[in-house]
């Protein structure tokens, strides 16, 4: 079951830029506390989706030409929105639970921790401060971050699709690609995240497939006003 609904997520969304890696929530359940748990059992199917560099091209841009007219107040978020919500079309006979990245819980925590549930599905290794083993930050606080084996940090992830009716028990749990596999490295990438992200840098750790544009990053570097008129959206757009 996990397969034929996976090979259907591929060929829906692969073509938008759009990755779908399956998981159990008991995998993702089991690493944080019960503050933290998705409240589906452990053998529930769900998938985490990244947005790859072609997504800007194959999925925002047309999306915001077929939807100009309409008020749009964050292309990205709309557009992966509108994606992920008619995944419920292709599955007309099971129930489909949609979580996004920025949506937040009454308590102000996020409705789901994206870069765990990337790790546990083998999308994209969560390298964290346990990681090193000779740590050099003292008392700082220090933040972690997925790098994807084929797209380094080039990537982001969006939501998750839950498919609350398909128990998967059986469903052997990949482990993602340890591909900044030294302490030094390791420290660099973290150092990069946290000390010097604006330069994105830490995108970078690994030898990449692909990247964003030039066009695409000059969008997501420049602040959120005023990237309507990066995509050509007049000021009524907003």
């Amino acid at each position: 079951m996990e397969r034929r609904v996976a090979e259907r997520l591929r060929g829906t969304r692969g073509p938008l830029g759009l990755e779908a890696h399956a998981f159990k929530v008991g995998w993702y359940n089991a690493v944080l506390q019960p503050a933290f748990h998705l409240p589906y059992p452990d053998d529930t199917l769900a998938f985490v989706v990244l947005s790859t560099p072609s997504m800007f091209d194959k999925a925002l841009k047309p999306f915001v030409n077929k939807e100009r007219l309409k008020i749009i107040r964050d292309p990205v978020d709309q557009c992966i929105s509108y994606h992920l919500s008619r995944v419920k079309e292709k599955f007309p006979d099971q129930r489909v639970d949609v979580m996004f990245d920025y949506e937040i819980l009454p308590s102000r925590k996020p409705r789901f921790l994206a870069q765990t549930a990337a790790h546990v599905s083998g999308a994209a290794y969560y390298y964290q401060r346990k990681d090193v083993k000779l740590d050099p930050w003292g008392k700082k606080k220090i933040y972690g971050v997925c790098i994807h084996p084929k797209y380094g940090g080039w990537f982001a992830i969006r939501g998750l699709l839950l498919f609350p009716d398909i128990q998967v028990p059986f469903l052997e749990q990949p482990a993602p690609v340890d591909c900044v596999s030294t302490d030094e490295k390791r420290i660099e990438l973290l150092e990069q995240f946290n000390f010097h992200w604006q330069d994105g840098r830490y995108r970078d750790i690994i030898a990449v497939k692909e990247r964003y544009s030039e066009e695409q990053k000059a969008y997501f570097a420049t602040p959120p006003a005023e990237r309507f008129r990066l995509l050509g959206l007049t000021q009524e757009a907003q």
